[in-house]
């Protein structure tokens, strides 16, 4: 079998040593170029044709986002972005996997070198997946007068054509979604539609501490639902949505009448904390017949089997087609393990699960 042919770009000369050594450790993969900047990338990947690139965020002649800007609309490939883990660069990343970089790798601040080695396992797996992954090419920037229009009618990135007003929704109905690798801009195309009184919604993203702070402000910012990270203890409600910490499994209880997040620091579970798993098991326990699970993007099977215990009490499930899917392994999963009632395009999703809701008088508590 053909190795996966890497080219690293990292101004560092330490993080490209020692990314190479760790890519050439790999019996499956092989680093066929090292660049100091976007540049001496740019030819390097002329000559080399390899199957991923890593990249540096922050770096020297040209930043890691006009780069990666100009490479998904001329060239797109799976790209992993090797990003510091501050709130700036926290931010850039999102801006990064907003563009169609496939994952990301957060570099720790000090002790590089033990650090990297020590995330050298996750590092070669989100290689893998990238090589694999489907990438997509990014359409040119909109004007300014169609970002501004859509802006004024209160569209984003995965807004549809105006609805009818709907009907206020029942607050004993929560919706939990799950996600991994390209879930950041999946879990947003499925946000963005809800209305302002929709039923509450409960997500476990993948991503490390540090990031799901400025991920969560970012949704705030465009959708007409409250988003924010979950705290221990808060009470569940409609018209927000709630974001497993990084680093922290979230999980649904109830507390007399009400539903209340519960966010813990116990052990990951299928190698991931937050974990998939951990919510929907909550949802099948607690909710029942009351969940609405989505399974969105990812690598792996962490929730598979959970989201199959969440049908089987009652919860009506969606999963995203492969098509629409940067990776398919979890909603793969998902449908092999009997727990999907309708596979959708992502574009669907939020829609159907709307229209569901309207139409379903058990979620409905009264008309506006």
């Amino acid at each position: 079998m053909a190795k996966i042919r890497v080219v690293v770009v990292d101004d560092s000369a330490l993080v490209r040593s020692l990314l190479t050594e760790i890519i050439n450790r790999q019996p499956d993969m092989q680093c066929v170029g090292a660049a100091a900047d976007p540049l001496v990338a740019r030819e390097m990947i002329r000559e080399q044709n390899p199957d991923v690139i890593t990249l540096d965020v922050e770096m020297p002649r040209m930043d890691g986002l006009e780069f990666l800007s100009r490479l998904m609309r001329l060239r797109p490939m799976p790209v992993v972005m090797v990003s510091t883990l501050t709130e700036q660069g926290a931010e850039i990343t999102l801006r990064a996997l907003e563009m169609g970089a496939v994952d990301f790798v957060a570099k720790p601040r000090i002790g590089v070198s033990s650090g990297l080695n020590e995330l050298a396992g996750d590092i070669v797996d989100k290689i893998r997946v990238a090589a694999g992954a489907h990438v997509r090419r990014l359409a040119a920037a909109p004007s300014a007068a169609a970002a501004s229009s859509a802006q004024s009618s209160g569209g984003g990135a995965g807004s549809e054509a105006p609805r009818a007003p709907l009907p206020r929704m029942s607050t004993e109905k929560i919706i939990c979604i799950g996600s991994s690798t390209g879930g950041t801009e999946a879990v947003r195309e499925v946000l963005v539609p809800m209305p302002a009184d929709a039923p509450a919604i409960v997500i476990t993203q993948h991503m490390p501490p540090g990031f799901t702070t400025s991920f969560a402000a970012r949704l705030n910012g465009l959708c007409k639902i409250r988003v924010a990270e979950a705290r221990d203890g808060e009470r569940i409600l409609p018209g927000h949505a709630y974001i497993a910490p990084g680093g922290r499994h979230l999980r649904i209880d109830r507390s007399g009448s009400n539903y209340v997040a519960v966010v813990e620091d116990s052990e990951p579970v299928n190698r991931h904390r937050p974990s998939v798993e951990v919510l929907f098991k909550s949802a099948a326990r607690v909710l029942g017949p009351n969940a609405i699970g989505i399974m969105l993007t990812g690598m792996g099977a962490d929730g598979a089997q959970a989201m199959r215990e969440m049908k089987d009490a009652g919860s009506y499930n969606y999963v995203q087609d492969e098509a629409s899917c940067v990776v398919f392994g979890m909603p793969r999963m998902a449908i092999q393990h009997g727990a999907a009632h309708e596979v959708l395009p992502l574009q669907q999703i939020a829609s159907a699960v709307l229209n569901r809701l309207a139409s379903n008088p058990s979620a409905v508590r009264h008309r506006i």
